[in-house]
């Protein structure tokens, strides 16, 4: 008798135990949760094009020279939001595109976002009816942002120094 219950006890112990697994499997782990990690980790990024050939770089005891055409230095606001890439404590090489041609995916771009320059890595390039698009995402930011287009691009960040 005291077997008969206690086994029953354990079966709808069990019962709840994996009908609460399946549930949350099938339903709640589909849902965005705050604090869980879409980051991308280092092996997935996709890495920029290679703007820097070994032939445009000098080394000296004394200094370092890289041969490229109006380039500029950019330095980054205290975001996060390409951790572990770029930080305030970064200076980066970057160009003034001239065509979306220039621009792929995994390339870092500095984008017009209202009065802000965001610097974010670009993870879908594709076309729609109103042309060539940029999907961004910074490579420590949970979601991408939206839709950019050519006329918003100032850079592309073609070197890191740190």
């Amino acid at each position: 008798m005291y077997l008969d219950k206690s086994l029953k006890i354990l079966l709808i112990f069990l019962l709840g135990f994996l009908s609460a697994n399946i549930i949350n499997f099938y339903f709640i782990s589909e849902l965005e949760i705050p604090y869980s990690s879409n980051k991308l980790s280092l092996n997935q990024i996709t890495m920029s094009s290679d703007f820097i050939n070994p032939n445009q770089i000098k080394i000296f005891p004394d200094k370092i020279i890289i041969y490229v055409n109006n380039a500029s230095l950019g330095y980054y606001a205290p975001t996060k939001s390409m951790l572990p890439i770029l930080d305030s404590k970064t200076n980066g090489i970057r160009i003034k595109p001239n065509s979306e041609k220039e621009i792929n995916v995994g390339d870092i771009i500095t984008f017009k976002q209202g009065n802000y320059l965001i610097i974010h890595r670009v993870i879908e390039k594709s076309l729609d009816e109103n042309g060539i698009y940029f999907i961004t995402k910074g490579d420590n930011n949970d979601l991408p942002d939206k839709k950019i287009r050519f006329k918003d691009i100032e850079y592309i960040t073609i070197g890191v120094l740190w």
